[in-house]
């Protein structure tokens, strides 16, 4: 283990430990057929979310007359791995156990040691400083990353991984969700006015006293797939000349759309998964940001909206290393996923056989005891409106048997989808709580 991984490690699991992980012995301590058709007197009901066809008394749902048996078959007892079932008593012990089902299950790759990180400009803008940093991993394009700080800033500072949203744009990524020049791409202009109401949110927090590090996700900006790579039948007449033009930035989001069925479908064959992938390389960031000597790695937080949502699901819920996660409009339940929403959603949000495990919510309640705030919007149409406040109870649960109630918060906000001005000042304050 080297310096750097030590520095991060601590107590906890190195990201190469963790990930690799054995389960055998582990499950051991439990096994689906020890629980058998174990129902707890305190399951919660599930509600009822088929939407009711209107003025026709008839329950319709996304995949018709095979909804009711697909929902049956999340019903009855909890999942396996449930913190709510009453077998679980050991905190520790039910870790253990269920991060190694979560991993199981999404099939991260090993990335290896931390990578070199290259550091190719620094300077100041909007009071900020400002590096635009790069790592290369052993598959891809090098990863882009921007770290922000105060501005003269002294001594060691709590870290943010901030993770940008999908928003069906896998051209832009980082971009989304900073700023570094008085001149951003239209296109970005228009993305964070739709979900961040104007607003550069990780500047915003690094303005607030933190080092804050945003990378590009796989396969998003320089993550993503270049058009010349792929056969020509693929790609059709697009190519990857004057990229930055927004009619060739939307052309090509619209190509990576359609891309993302291949993408799926060719992760599953190679063995692992998308949220398998995003963990690894989100971890591999994780690496970089606590091993920087100006950031406390004690004190390190991530969040992000949608995508990023989805991402502070797994990270926060795998890697003990955050001490303060903030998901912001990624919240319900499989159960909401499967009947009503998975047409909303891209592929990287599911797992096989993990939702007999846990619940969607449960993955990010792995961190309990430590402190969890959720974000979500009444209108949000990505989920209904019940999924949401399902997983709420679900999370709520999880953190009440720990005695640690009072390190759980979800907020419901009128709107549609984003990670509005005031929902930014309710996380920011939370990371604040929990990090200074």
């Amino acid at each position: 283990m080297n310096e750097s991984e030590k520095k991060c490690n601590g107590s906890s699991y190195s990201r190469r430990d963790f990930l690799s992980i054995s389960t055998a012995g582990v499950l051991g301590i439990v096994t689906e057929s020890a629980l058998g058709n174990n129902m707890p007197a305190d399951k919660p009901v599930f509600p009822d979310y088929q939407a009711m066809e209107k003025g026709t008394g008839k329950n319709v749902n996304l995949i018709g007359a095979y909804g009711q048996w697909a929902s049956e078959k999340t019903r009855g007892s909890l999942p396996a791995y449930s913190f709510r079932r009453k077998e679980w008593n050991n905190i520790e012990t039910w870790r253990i156990a269920a991060k190694n089902r979560v991993l199981e299950s999404i099939a991260s790759p090993d990335l290896g040691e931390i990578p070199e990180v290259k550091v190719h400009k620094q300077y100041i803008y909007d009071g900020l400083q400002v590096e635009e940093i790069t790592w290369q991993l052993p598959y891809g394009m090098p990863t882009e990353a921007v770290v922000l700080k105060p501005a003269n800033s002294k001594g060691p500072l709590p870290g943010i991984l901030a993770f940008h949203h999908h928003g069906a744009d896998k051209y832009f990524g980082k971009r989304k969700i900073v700023r570094t020049n008085n001149s951003p791409h239209p296109h970005n202009v228009d993305s964070q006015q739709q979900y961040y109401d104007g607003i550069a949110w990780a500047n915003e927090m690094a303005k607030r006293g933190y080092v804050v590090l945003v990378h590009d996700a796989f396969p998003f900006e320089s993550r993503r797939v270049l058009l010349k790579e792929v056969p020509e039948f693929l790609r059709g007449d697009l190519t990857d000349n004057e990229s930055e033009k927004l009619e060739n930035v939307n052309k090509y989001n619209q190509w990576a759309s359609e891309h993302e069925d291949i993408m799926a479908k060719s992760l599953f064959c190679a063995g692992t998964s998308w949220p398998g992938v995003w963990v690894a390389e989100d971890l591999v960031a994780l690496d970089i940001l606590c091993a920087r000597k100006d950031v406390d790695a004690d004190k390190i937080g991530c969040g992000g909206l949608s995508g990023g949502g989805m991402r502070t699901v797994f990270v926060a819920g795998l890697d003990p290393r955050i001490k303060c996660a903030v998901c912001v409009g990624l919240m319900t339940t499989w159960e909401d996923f499967m009947l009503n929403k998975s047409h909303t959603h891209t592929w990287m949000t599911f797992a096989p056989v993990l939702p007999k495990e846990l619940d969607f919510p449960e993955i990010l309640g792995l961190r309990v005891p430590l402190p969890t705030l959720v974000l979500n919007a009444n209108e949000d149409g990505l989920f209904t409106l019940p999924g949401m406040r399902h997983a709420d109870e679900i999370l709520k649960a999880v953190y009440e048997k720990a005695n640690a109630s009072e390190k759980y918060k979800a907020s419901f906000y009128p709107g549609g989808h984003k990670f509005g001005k005031e929902m930014q000042k309710e996380a920011f304050t939370w990371f604040d709580k929990w990090l200074k």
